[in-house]
């Protein structure tokens, strides 16, 4: 077993390479200057025949990701399971079809129930006939090419990991919805790999394409066929607790698309709606937004046109921030860029929540007063600043239009769900108070 380690593209270095920074969520990592020899020869290519303790902390903090060159798993290894509900295709020879209820029996179907039960139990039925070491899951409107698996086999050759999902992109289409859902699909987690945990820039991944240790998977109970959705989300950081799980976008596999604009908003709602559930199970990893108190508060001084303390307050942020990485090698000028960027990615993840879990109750109270108008213009903007960089395949109305419907549909399927499970969880920000990111832990290797 080789393996390489690809530095993640956000990584930086100081101080002759002993002092790390990235990752996610973002830290700060120092090293001796063994390590850091150890780390140069990594990042020119060379594979890992020592120090395995570090390159196993480096991969765990999101700073480089790992590269095997084989994988003693095959294909033959993992078995195919397939729930569906009145929506079929051909299923791979090998799969196990778990028919969910379907008003007319699927042909060949190895089990079969006969109501609904929602897709956790089709899962779980599918998982009790499983006898490979490696059990995968795809929903019956993903399509997977072959030789989907092989990228992400690779990643089980470490012994911490216990599931890895391929990239869900959406079927390319003509119509203006297929069009904003391969831009904006909830399914698609990006270009990047990295590690799956609450908190980090992958937060889950979907069970539409799931790999999975099926001897784990057993020991955790399968999926909770209480929750009728999310239960992937749930099911992901009860493994995160214990073990890894790697999202793999080297690796792609297409899903259908909703076929009306009612069907998608729907969906956004029902995805909404876990919040609640998952609340009661995962406390603040459902937390609309994370960052840094000080950040929280120069934005609230901006929105009332206090420009000058809310200056003090990220002056004062930036200069505990550069006192705190001084002291491990970070340069001030590296402090004062990560404050500018912790303050302005802040101001992005409130206008999301403002706009999107928060919608519900935010927009009625913000509407009410002229600053309160100016902040929901703010929040409304930042979809066409979206259009501006990515370039989606819509023009700026329809994009914007079609963004602020599934913004109002997700928010008030998340408010919704924290009725229903009675906990506030879902609409709380998570503050830190350390100024510029988030936090920034610094460890020593």
């Amino acid at each position: 077993m080789t393996l390489r380690l690809v530095p993640d593209p956000g990584l930086r270095r100081f101080a002759d390479g002993r002092a790390l920074a990235g990752g996610s969520p973002f830290r700060v990592l120092r090293l001796s200057a063994a390590g850091a020899r150890l780390v140069d020869r990594w990042i020119a290519g060379e594979p890992v025949t020592t120090g395995a303790a570090l390159a196993k902390r480096l991969v765990g903090a999101g700073m480089a990701h790992p590269r095997y060159e084989q994988s003693r798993f095959r294909p033959e290894d993992v078995t195919v399971v397939l729930p569906v509900r009145d929506d079929h295709h051909r299923a791979p020879d090998s799969a196990i079809v778990v028919d969910d209820g379907s008003r007319h029996p699927i042909p060949g179907a190895s089990v079969r129930h006969q109501v609904p039960r929602g897709p956790a139990a089709a899962r779980n039925s599918g998982l009790r006939l499983v006898t490979t070491p490696l059990v995968a899951f795809l929903d019956a409107d993903v399509e997977a090419e072959p030789g989907w698996l092989e990228p992400l086999l690779s990643h089980f050759e470490d012994p911490d990991v216990v599931a890895v999902a391929p990239r869900v992109r959406s079927v390319p289409g003509s119509s203006a919805l297929d069009r904003y859902e391969a831009a904006r699909s909830p399914l698609d987690l990006g270009d990047q790999p990295g590690l799956v945990q609450p908190g980090s820039r992958i937060s889950y991944v979907p069970s539409a394409a799931l790999v999975v240790r099926t001897d784990v998977l057993r020991e955790a109970g399968g999926f909770d066929e209480n929750l009728r959705f999310g239960e992937d989300v749930d099911l992901i950081w009860r493994l995160a607790q214990h073990h890894r799980i790697r999202y793999e976008p080297a690796s792609t596999v297409h899903h259908r698309p909703r076929r009306t604009w009612t069907a998608l908003l729907r969906q956004r709602f029902s995805y909404g709606t876990s919040a609640g559930p998952l609340a009661t199970r995962h406390g603040t990893a459902v937390a609309p937004v994370r960052t840094s108190l000080w950040s929280v508060a120069a934005w609230a001084l901006l929105s009332t046109r206090r420009i000058a303390p809310a200056l003090i307050v990220t002056s004062g942020a930036a200069a505990l921030l550069t006192r705190k990485l001084g002291k491990i090698g970070v340069p001030v000028e590296e402090s004062l860029r990560l404050t500018a960027l912790g303050t302005l990615g802040a101001g992005r993840y409130l206008a999301d929540a403002i706009g999107r879990p928060w919608a519900p109750l935010a927009i009625p109270l913000l509407a009410m007063s002229r600053s309160g108008r100016r902040i929901l213009t703010a929040v409304a903007l930042r979809h066409l600043l979206d259009w501006v960089r990515e370039r989606p395949p819509l023009d700026p109305a329809s994009w914007t239009l079609a963004r602020l419907a599934d913004d109002a549909a997700y928010g008030c399927g998340v408010l919704c769900g924290a009725l229903r499970s009675r906990t506030a969880t879902p609409l709380l920000p998570v503050l830190s108070d350390v100024g510029g990111r988030s936090s920034v832990p610094t460890e020593r290797p």
